[in-house]
């Protein structure tokens, strides 16, 4: 760096000391007030959840049902009808025997076939609405020389609370 610029940020430097000091013609000491009251400030936050439960129902199965009994008794009857009629009336007698020979043998077949049942689960779910509390800082009132004050802080300070005092002369400018 030059010299004539080293100069020049000298002067500047000694010119602004007198600003400087005037800026600070107060002191600061730091002392500790006895603390009064602790408040805090609680805010009541909402927080919806989701509640869940499973209830198991049963539930009827259907069993697959048999048709060797209705295949069976169609034929056997069938079989009955075609040796009681004669001429038209065969026809008629075979096609009234199948059917009832069908059905005969289907209901012998399933008639004690066992209903199933199957348990299931089932999950229900609802929004309950919560409420938590969040303590957001302190209201402290204490006493400092006879004085009382209150300030918000961040946290609980305990029996006494630091303080910065600071001392400046009233026509100070």
């Amino acid at each position: 760096m030059n010299l004539n610029v080293k100069l020049i940020i000298a002067a500047l430097g000694v010119s602004a000391l007198p600003l400087a000091q005037a800026q600070t013609t107060h002191s600061e000491f730091e002392d500790f007030g006895r603390v009064v009251r602790v408040q805090p400030r609680v805010e009541q936050i909402r927080t919806p959840r989701e509640e869940c439960r499973t209830e198991y129902v049963q539930v009827p199965v259907q069993q697959q049902r048999g048709v060797g009994g209705g295949i069976v008794g169609g034929v056997v009857g069938g079989l009955l009808g075609n040796q009681v009629g004669s001429g038209s009336g065969r026809v008629a007698a075979t096609a009234a025997g199948a059917i009832a020979g069908a059905m005969i043998g289907d209901r012998s077949e399933n008639a004690n076939r066992p209903q199933g049942v199957q348990e299931q689960a089932v999950r229900q779910c609802r929004v309950v609405e919560a409420y938590e509390s969040r303590t957001n800082g302190y209201d402290v009132t204490y006493e400092y020389r006879g004085q009382t004050y209150t300030s918000l802080m961040n946290r609980d300070p305990g029996n006494r609370v630091r303080l910065r005092v600071s001392v400046q002369p009233l026509d100070a400018y």
